[in-house]
């Protein structure tokens, strides 16, 4: 269930390492971490950064066990493999997808 329901949200489960960032409109924490994530996968091979509205998938909010806004999920291997709520910093979201990265 939670594989197709990160498909479903855009997740490729060919890609190494997903930071699913989940936002909603008037969340000003989201832009930052929107800056922060995009940042972390432009500097990082292999690693992609996806944002959904939380509103507008509330389906896959459920499924996901999102309770607030911003969360990130770290999807490597099609599943969710850490999780963090706020806005992360730079070298907290390095630290989690050099440690992904490691694993995989």
């Amino acid at each position: 269930m939670q594989q197709q329901t990160l498909r479903d949200l855009g997740v490729d489960p060919g890609s190494r390492v997903t930071l699913l960032q989940f936002s909603s409109a008037f969340c000003a924490p989201c832009r930052a971490t929107r800056r922060v994530l995009a940042g972390v996968a432009a500097m990082v091979d292999g690693v992609e950064h996806l944002e959904v509205d939380a509103e507008s998938h509330l389906d896959a909010v459920r499924a996901l066990d999102v309770t607030g806004t911003p969360t990130t999920l770290i999807v490597a291997g099609g599943e969710v493999v850490q999780r963090a709520g706020g806005v992360p910093t730079r070298a907290q979201v390095l630290a989690a997808v050099a440690k992904t990265l490691e694993s995989a």
